[in-house]
């Protein structure tokens, strides 16, 4: 199925088609399955996805696409639903992710580490502020979506996880998990973390950040979740603060050669590379508010060493990475000029790869 294959009119007529035979003898003539992942809402009505693309492609190139000639996956026949301009929900909500559940671990700890019923006070504030995380895509929301019931299950998963709880745990899953025990191991930098995220949905600040999470990949770790890191990627990004970084070290003699590693983008491509070097905020995230980003918060790296240091937590310091070069370049016994010339095909590689990080 290629761009283009559909249109709207030819799922219009999928959907007159559905109408006039019933959904159970629609699907069974077309071999579908009921909808498990979204459905298409139109004029109040709702429509197995998968099933109306399939059939909207007879009208289109002659003859129906089979369930399994779906390519996309699950998505596939939601994503064309929603560029022809039609409404797409989801059937199930999505998974929670690390920042909801460090939101709701804060709140089992400040309840003692106990679950919470769907009618306390602080469930239904935790939800309302739940639905507003710029976390999940409305279309991927079902009705249901973070609602007090589904907030106070998952404090008691989380409250029947902890080494003190007694009894048999509930179902949860390993992100559960995973954050408990940092608040376990790191009570009161987690607990900052909860309230950053709460100042930061409540001043907007966090919820105006670019949201597209293309780079926040495997190789973007950090326990505090992805909003505080959009947050950390936009400051570091700062045009201004960069150029203001840059001229600040270059008015008091220095130069720009990476603090981790050395390397100088001038020095390997001439003018190509004149005034090039990235910046990292070395300010850990539990540690960061509102509060204006200052100079001294930055530091000059090339585009290897920083994405070695975002690739997993705890981030090191550039001068912790310094000596991790330092120490590695002794190991091998590499003379300066060989490690400069990995380097700079290291970096001639990421660069041609599209990376930025």
């Amino acid at each position: 199925m290629q761009t283009g294959a559909i249109t709207r009119a030819s799922v219009l007529r999928a959907i007159a088609e559905h109408d006039e035979l019933g959904r159970e003898a629609f699907v069974e003539r077309y071999h579908f399955g009921k909808a498990r992942s979204y459905v298409l809402v139109h004029e109040g009505r709702e429509y197995d996805s998968k099933a109306i693309v399939g059939v909207a492609h007879k009208w289109d190139q002659g003859r129906a696409l089979a369930p399994g000639e779906f390519s996309g996956g699950k998505d596939h026949a939601a994503a064309w639903l929603k560029r022809l301009g039609f409404q797409v929900r989801a059937v199930q909500n999505p998974d929670w992710v690390r920042d909801e559940i460090i939101l709701a671990c804060d709140l089992v700890l400040t309840n003692g580490w106990k679950g919470l019923d769907a009618k306390d006070s602080r469930v239904i504030e935790l939800s309302a502020l739940l639905q507003l995380l710029p976390l999940h895509a409305d279309a991927d929301r079902n009705e249901t979506f973070r609602n007090p019931n589904g907030v106070a299950r998952k404090t008691s998963d989380i409250a029947t996880r902890h080494p003190g709880y007694q009894g048999k745990p509930t179902k949860g899953g390993a992100l559960d998990v995973e954050v408990l025990n940092e608040f376990l191991a790191r009570p009161s930098e987690m607990a900052e973390v909860a309230r950053l995220i709460r100042q930061g949905i409540s001043s907007g600040e966090l919820q105006t950040l670019d949201q597209s999470d293309d780079e926040l990949d495997d190789d973007f770790s950090a326990p505090e979740g992805r909003l505080l890191l959009r947050r950390h990627r936009a400051r570091e990004r700062s045009k201004r603060l960069r150029k203001k970084k840059i001229d600040s070290v270059l008015r008091s003699g220095g130069t720009l050669a990476c603090e981790a590693c050395g390397f100088d983008f001038e020095d390997v491509y001439g003018e190509r590379g004149l005034g090039y070097v990235e910046c990292h905020h070395v300010v850990p995230l539990h540690e960061v508010g509102e509060a204006q980003t200052k100079l001294s918060d930055l530091a000059l790296i090339c585009a290897n060493c920083h994405r070695m240091i975002h690739r997993r937590a705890p981030w090191p310091t550039p001068a912790e990475l310094r000596a991790a070069v330092v120490d590695r370049r002794a190991a091998r016994r590499c003379s300066p000029i060989e490690l400069t010339q990995q380097r700079s095909n290291a970096v001639e590689v990421h660069t041609a790869l599209g990376g930025n990080g």
